[in-house]
């Protein structure tokens, strides 16, 4: 991955690890799980409309014969990705549900080498494996992991998945849209299921705490839409297996976040898997990108 994807990725990483903290602080602040999705993604839906008609900039509408892949694609890693996590969580732990959706990188390199035909190093498998390694010590570093695949395990597995083929897919498309046009269309498809959660949601607003309304806020500008520009720009610019593997990062991000913001400690045991996740990364994009430029001067100079 070069220099700029590895920075875009790292940037969106570090805004959705906040998100975790933020989304807490509303939930407890007067929003229930259904309502606080849809209003995020109607803050991010309106951000991308305000982008959209600002005069003087180019926003090009989709071509018809991909408003279905648009269609499908958003309703895969914006609606089912966002409802199986936030419904997930109601019955399993946080530390559970990160060690499942951190196997959404696996995922993502299983689907690109047979979508997208790419093929990681031997040494970016391991980088891998050491991510997800990191990612269930971090899990079982909270309070309350099982193994147990449970309702809300299942619903977590599969928005990991979801996420996946969302990620592999839309490298086509940006060959053909900008990322953020292409987030924008994800993110208005995405919103439009999220309506089924609208009864009681004006209710809600106005019952909710100021910081709960700020943290909502937070979550619908940043997570929900700028990191996932940043997000699609690093897809268009490397390989979606070597992108999704910063996703490592995430929970480490989040203990952080939550340690600074609603003082919870994380264990021993987080700590040393948010270290190992860090590695694991590390190997996949230093260590697997090194390897591939050895093998290639190798091959020059044999031929």
């Amino acid at each position: 991955m070069n220099t700029k994807a590895f920075s875009l990725a790292l940037f969106s990483v570090l805004i959705w690890g906040s998100s975790f903290a933020a989304i807490r602080v509303s939930l407890q602040g007067g929003y229930d799980a259904g309502q606080m999705v849809l209003v995020r993604f109607v803050i991010a839906s309106l951000l991308f409309l305000a982008y959209a008609l600002w005069p003087g900039t180019k926003f090009r509408l989709p071509r018809k014969q991909d408003i279905w892949s648009i269609l499908v694609l958003g309703w895969i890693g914006i609606s089912i990705y966002h409802i199986c996590v936030t419904f997930g969580m109601e019955t399993i732990s946080a530390g559970t549900a990160g060690m499942l959706v951190g196997s959404g990188p696996i995922f993502t390199a299983l689907i690109a080498a047979v979508v997208l035909k790419e093929r990681l190093t031997g040494i970016g498998w391991i980088g891998l494996g050491v991510g997800f390694i990191g990612i269930v010590l971090i899990a079982f570093g909270a309070a309350g992991a099982s193994l147990t695949l449970n309702k809300g395990a299942l619903l977590v597995l599969i928005a990991a998945f979801a996420t996946s083929i969302f990620f592999v897919y839309q490298k086509n498309l940006l060959g053909r849209y900008s990322a953020i046009e292409l987030t924008a269309y994800f993110t208005w498809a995405g919103t439009l299921p999220f309506f089924i959660f609208s009864p009681g949601i004006f209710t809600a607003l106005q019952n909710a705490t100021l910081e709960a309304h700020l943290s909502t806020l937070y979550v619908g500008i940043f997570p929900a839409a700028i990191a996932y520009v940043t997000w699609s720009t690093a897809l268009s610019l490397s390989s979606a297996s070597s992108v999704s593997s910063m996703i490592y990062l995430e929970p480490a991000v989040a203990i952080l976040v939550a340690w600074m913001w609603l003082h919870e400690l994380p264990t021993g045991l987080s700590l040393i898997g948010g270290v190992i996740a860090i590695s694991g990364v590390l190997i996949v994009n230093v260590l697997s990108r090194r390897s591939r430029r050895m093998h290639s001067s190798r091959t020059a100079e044999s031929s």
